[in-house]
């Protein structure tokens, strides 16, 4: 049966502090009601590319999006090409390059900030292009796309976490703090999409270095976490999902024909 679907991306959370700070998600977990899965991002742990493998499937030496600066729509078939093909419809409320990827590149304020287009990938969106754009207008931002037009699929990108471990390091206060405005955030917003039938995936593109950066192989860098929460989800703490497989997972989700890798046992 299709189901509707959310994507949360905490841009820059570690898996090591998603683990300790995200205590509204945990209590979800603790009820039996969530899952938290440990992932490798792939290479290189940067932003764009990693966009771009959450929403087509495609590492980044697949895909060509290797660094931040390849700036030019994607050249794989996106989660977004899929829903609008099969009739549904989508929205994000995320930063500018998922605009970039999916939409039109380059992104131009005036025109792209706010899309309402049905011929477009992502027919309905919010986009930013300020890291320190705060998380709480994001999450406004994703609601009153969802309660508009009520997507199929709704991408949810706030930037904050990301920009404070680049601005003060992953061992730090506001590193910490902000990924606990993040969940706090998601705690106003996450029992009304259930309740809604929205199934919700929660997880990062990359983590987060002392060196206020992300790039290499250190643990802090690569390992991000996965929450999954909704009826549609096996719970199995045995499944063992990686990054490329979230696509091809959205998509069954959401009843769509595909050929990307999936994880089987993350679904019910």
């Amino acid at each position: 049966m299709p189901h509707k679907v959310i994507l949360v991306i905490l841009d820059g959370l570690n898996y090591q502090v998603a683990e300790h700070a995200l205590g509204h998600l945990q209590a979800y977990r603790a009820a039996g009601r969530a899952q938290l899965y440990k992932l490798d991002c792939e290479l290189p742990a940067l932003s764009r590319p990693l966009y771009e493998c959450l929403l087509t499937g495609s590492a980044p030496i697949v895909s060509g999006v290797v660094h931040n600066q390849v700036v030019r729509l994607s050249n794989q078939q996106s989660l977004f090409h899929l829903a609008r093909e099969a009739g549904l419809t989508t929205a994000a409320a995320a930063y500018h390059w998922i605009s970039e990827l999916y939409n039109r590149s380059p992104f131009v304020a005036v025109r792209d900030r706010h899309t309402s287009d049905p011929s477009l990938p992502i027919q309905h969106g919010h986009f930013y292009y300020a890291d320190h754009y705060p998380d709480s207008h994001l999450f406004v931002d994703a609601e009153s796309l969802r309660l508009r037009h009520q997507p199929d699929f709704l991408l949810v990108h706030p930037m904050n976490i990301d920009d404070a471990g680049h601005r003060h390091g992953a061992d730090s206060a506001q590193y910490r703090n902000s990924a606990r405005s993040a969940d706090i955030l998601l705690a106003d917003y996450l029992q009304t999409w259930l309740e809604a039938g929205y199934q919700v995936m929660v997880t990062a593109d990359h983590g987060m270095n002392n060196d206020r950066s992300h790039n290499g192989l250190l643990p802090e860098e690569r390992e991000v976490p996965l929450f999954v929460i909704g009826s549609a989800f096996s719970l199995n703490p045995d499944a063992r999902p990686k990054q490329t497989e979230l696509c091809g997972t959205l998509c069954s989700l959401l009843g769509l024909a595909h050929d990307k890798p999936r994880c089987a046992e993350l679904l019910a």
